[in-house]
């Protein structure tokens, strides 16, 4: 029997009614103006294009606004940062989004870090996640914090299962590690030094796949009735996972597409819709 499908589209929907709900509420507070998503996209890579607009659609959705900062690949750090700066100043902006990848002569930690704490809703700066790691308030990074949600929302249980994190980056890996931690899973993160790495995946009650290869978490690494999370998409629809094999030895999944994709990028205008709520009660929801 097929385990339960963690069907990411249909609760970004779900959520998606809920956040019209709430922008409503705060254009209603507000003299009638929406809180704005700015994005900022350096350079022409046709894929960080897509992405920007797939979030500015899913900003009109539920009736926010969208600012889209396009700068040209010769754009330099300093002149990025200036940009940050703007966006961070402005008081009707919400959420700043710097789509990743940056070219390669800008300091993109730099950047990153520019971001002011409390517009900081796709979780990419040092500081924010040093907070969250240590159970203080900030946005996660989307990508795992829609994981998260998905998780809740299907009821899958956490506390005291074994879980593994395939993948390190600090946008995906490193931060889905402390929120499974976080919600008492015993975590281990694994690598390309990883030693005897199937070893290690069979042990997992849930796997994260997040490294970034297209299937190379291979189907019999998996033990039967695991949660599988696939947090990867390659050409070809397929993800990090050797997911099809799995699919009827594994007690929940996500597809690839419409699991783990459509939660990042309604978490991220979640996060958006709660930080225009935060700043309606007070200036700067997190201490910095």
């Amino acid at each position: 029997m097929a385990g339960l499908i963690l069907d990411g589209k249909a609760y970004a929907k779900e959520l998606e009614a809920e956040l019209t709900q709430r922008v409503a509420r705060l254009m209603a507070a507000q003299g009638g103006e929406p809180p704005i998503l700015a994005t900022i996209l350096v350079g022409d890579d046709p894929a960080s294009a897509t992405y920007v607009k797939m979030k500015g659609n899913a900003c009109r959705r539920v009736g926010m606004e969208s600012q889209k900062i396009e700068l040209p690949g010769t754009t330099t750090t300093k002149e990025l940062l200036a940009a940050i700066d703007e966006l961070n100043a402005n008081p009707r902006v919400r959420g700043i989004l710097l789509q990743h990848p940056v070219p390669k002569q800008i300091d993109e930690r730099a950047c990153f870090d520019r971001i002011a704490l409390e517009k900081d809703v796709d979780g990419v700066t040092a500081h924010g996640f040093g907070r969250m790691a240590m159970d203080e308030p900030a946005y996660g990074s989307a990508t795992p914090a829609g994981i998260m949600r998905l998780l809740l929302r299907y009821g899958i249980e956490i506390a005291g299962r074994e879980a593994v994190v395939v993948g390190r980056s600090p946008i995906l890996g490193r931060p889905m590690a402390m929120m499974l931690l976080a919600a008492n899973a015993t975590v281990t993160i694994c690598h390309s030094r990883t030693k005897n790495l199937p070893e290690v995946v069979r042990r997992a009650e849930i796997v994260v796949g997040a490294v970034g290869k297209p299937e190379f978490i291979r189907s019999e690494w998996i033990r039967d009735g695991a949660v599988v999370v696939d947090a990867g998409y390659h050409p070809g629809g397929v993800g990090d996972i050797e997911l099809a094999a799995v699919i009827d030895r594994c007690s929940a999944y996500t597809p690839v597409p419409g699991g783990v994709g459509p939660m990042t990028i309604a978490t991220l205008i979640a996060q958006t819709v709660e930080a225009a709520e935060n700043a309606l009660e007070k200036p700067r929801p997190f201490s910095v």
